[in-house]
């Protein structure tokens, strides 16, 4: 069957390291299903192509000067929800994980990926669905699963409010203000206004002693 322009879908690539780009990039012209249209490598850049070019799918690093990956997908998708952004980069942390899946990102993906995975992955964000590497599928098990436990059973923490309760989860994985807020979309204010509360509920002496407390409860999940 003759493939069509119409058929491929629009490839960007965002990623500052030319060589691992100029190895992506021949993976993706081998497929006559892709046509990649255009690279970036910084943040801001690929939110002004993706604007100007509107491409079906972008592989997108989290690193990147300027403005990073997590960022550009935010702007991206507030603006074009419909294009696909895949991540692929180096970091599995959570905090990147989360908030990529914040930010709109329909697809995590390790840089260590094999080609056929790269591939199957691109085709499945191309078409509107959600994947993620093995590696990110259990880390979000582990995640959902703890909160679940929770939920269902006796609350930990009675004396905080459900939102703090968040709060601690988040702070007992040793993220920063910084990193909470944007897993949790609120200001940076807000969640120290939280932190604060949490310290006095718990009566904690600070926050070493505070993720003391939540992990001998069996907050912090498994990594």
């Amino acid at each position: 069957m003759t493939i069509t322009e119409k058929d491929r879908l629009r490839i960007l690539l965002a990623d500052d390291h030319p060589m691992f780009c100029e190895g992506l990039v021949s993976i993706l012209q081998s497929e006559e299903t892709f046509e990649v249209i255009g690279q970036a490598s910084n943040g801001i850049e690929v939110v002004r192509m993706a604007e100007e070019l509107q491409p079906d799918v972008i592989l997108m690093d989290v690193n990147m000067p300027g403005k990073n990956g997590i960022e550009a997908t935010r702007d991206i998708i507030l603006t074009s929800p419909h294009i696909g952004v895949l991540i692929l980069t180096m970091f599995e942390d959570d905090s990147s994980v989360f908030s990529a899946m914040r930010a709109g990102a329909r697809g995590y993906l390790l840089k260590g990926a094999q080609k056929k995975e790269i591939v199957r992955a691109i085709n499945v964000v191309g078409s509107g669905e959600a994947i993620f590497s093995a590696v990110i599928a259990r880390k979000m098990m582990f995640y959902f699963d703890a909160v679940l436990k929770r939920t269902s059973g006796n609350v930990l923490f009675p004396q905080l409010a459900t939102r703090e309760r968040e709060v601690l989860e988040w702070i007992a994985r040793d993220m920063s203000n910084a990193d909470i807020s944007r897993l949790m979309g609120l200001s940076l204010k807000t969640i120290r206004n939280h932190v604060s509360n949490i310290l006095s509920k718990l009566h904690a002496a600070d926050r070493t002693h505070a993720i003391m407390l939540a992990r001998e409860a069996g907050m912090g999940g498994n990594d």
